[in-house]
């Protein structure tokens, strides 16, 4: 096998990077399908295809337009990992980036849904989702380097973002019209999964094996409860007044609410083995994954009378990278899974068990 040198190495970059940026805007026609789902018979679509790597962003990102007409994806089908936009109408498949180390969890479209964000390396960048301009809001500092978790509050004023260095963690806030950067939290461990409060200037994340808060301010960071360590393991509510998460207690997994303004906390639900969850928009309904190998299942739970229904099989290898959402009309969820060969995005229509909510 012949060796690459470091100048052939630093030689091909460039070419590269020249390929990666035509291929930005390039349309790819539809490839989706559906079948019936094994065990409940539902229809299921697969919108993208196996032989390619197709995935969503963390479960607490928006990943589907305010109307549900499109979503963003990442996908190695070009120039490594780039980031792509679903039409639904069609099925029609555009890419967006040009990426030279995209960080594929990290895609979030923005309030106004003419942009979306994303990780490049140690670059955090908006990218427009029409004319593919993009610009740098702000970049990692050399001696650190991307953690696990990065979201954008709900009216897009400020992004929350994971540096890790080592072993230590540190939790950093992010503006995103100028790029002016607050840490946090810094913390001699794992800090993961930090997620905007809806409403209100404060950050819910993971540290270690618990659950916290933060003020944007950095005042009053403290533990709320233990959670499992899994991306959508733990959501706020819609109204920013409580969290649920996913707590992990011998082989039972149950759904615990807590309110951190009065420290209440309290069982919400047992569970079907939930490994991540997500709901909908007024919150009423939950989607999830279950872990349990002998029903890898997506399952809908009403919040009012915490029944569970069983939606369809997902038969993914790893069930933390099933991360079910809704739509935001609640109408459809999409969810991931490897059944029928790299990750692919799949989706099943739900109107007839949920109501439509106003997106």
């Amino acid at each position: 096998m012949e060796r690459l040198t470091r100048r052939g190495l630093l030689a091909s970059i460039p070419w590269l990077s020249l390929h990666a940026a035509s291929e930005r805007g390039r349309v790819l026609p539809a490839e989706g399908r559906r079948y019936s789902d094994p065990a409940t018979e539902f229809p299921v679509e697969i919108f993208t295809d196996p032989r390619y790597t197709s995935v969503l962003p963390y479960p607490y990102s928006r990943a589907i337009g305010r109307k549900g007409s499109f979503f963003i994806f990442a996908s190695d089908r070009g120039s490594g990992m780039q980031a792509f936009r679903y039409e639904l109408r069609g099925g029609e498949i555009r890419q967006i980036t040009a990426a030279e180390a995209l960080a594929p969890s990290t895609l979030n479209i923005l309030p106004d849904d003419k942009l979306c964000a994303y990780i490049d390396g140690r670059s955090l960048r908006v990218a427009h989702l029409s004319n593919f301009h993009e610009r740098e809001v702000y970049r990692i500092p050399d001696g650190w380097e991307l953690g696990e978790g990065f979201s954008v509050a709900g009216d897009g004023v400020y992004s929350v973002l994971v540096e890790k260095q080592g072993a230590k963690s540190r939790l950093r806030l992010i503006g995103m019209a100028k790029g002016n950067v607050t840490t946090l939290v810094e913390h001699e461990g794992v800090i993961r999964h930090p997620i905007p409060r809806p409403r209100r200037a404060s950050v819910l994340y993971q540290r270690d094996d618990s659950l916290c808060m933060v003020h944007y301010d950095g005042q009053n960071d403290r533990k709320l409860t233990t959670v499992i360590s899994s991306a959508g393991a733990a959501e706020w509510t819609p109204d920013g007044r409580t969290a649920l998460y996913l707590q992990a207690k011998e082989k039972a997994i149950t759904m615990r609410e807590v309110t951190p303004d009065t420290q209440q906390d309290k069982l919400f639900s047992p569970t079907s083995q939930y490994i991540n969850f997500s709901q909908n928009r007024d919150g009423s309904v939950i989607v999830a994954a279950s872990g349990s190998l002998a029903s890898p299942y997506v399952l809908i739970m009403l919040r009012s009378v915490k029944r569970e229904l069983t939606v369809c099989e997902h038969k993914a290898s790893k069930p933390a990278m099933v991360a079910p959402i809704f739509s935001p009309t609640s109408q459809r969820i999409y969810f991931q899974s490897d059944r029928h060969g790299k990750p692919a995005i799949y989706s099943v229509v739900v109107d007839k068990f949920i109501e439509k909510t106003e997106s």
